[in-house]
């Protein structure tokens, strides 16, 4: 079972990722890697089911929204983006259809646009 983690852990490592960007420094992994997981474990709980898997590499997939569950081989619905690609759409300072019309997300499958469930913080 993965550790779930605690919302002042993950609201401080997205504080940590925003102030190096800001700064136009280069996040420490371990805060990239925590908010990362943070930001995807709130879509989990926001949207749960198996029939999308969303993957931000090198850091965590979830597999989310209600349908046919996938489980071997290449799942037919992928979202796929970086991590600071990633925050920034699950926190809101971005707009997904901004971000995959600039080709920083990759999507397949007929259900992969979670566009409607973001943003998964406030």
């Amino acid at each position: 079972m993965v550790r779930r983690i605690e919302t002042g852990d993950g609201r401080a490592a997205i504080a940590a990722v925003a102030d190096a960007v800001d700064r136009e420094a280069r996040p420490a992994r371990t805060d990239l890697a925590t908010a990362v997981r943070y930001l995807l474990q709130l879509l989990e709980e926001r949207a749960p089911g198996g029939s999308v898997e969303v993957r931000v590499p090198p850091f965590g997939a979830v597999q989310v929204i209600e349908g046919p569950r996938h489980t071997r081989g290449t799942p037919p619905n992928v979202v796929e983006l970086d991590p600071l690609t990633w925050i920034a759409v699950a926190t809101g300072q971005r707009m997904w259809t901004d971000e995959a019309a600039a080709g920083r997300i990759s999507v397949s499958g007929t259900r992969a646009d979670i566009a409607a469930l973001l943003p998964v913080l406030y």
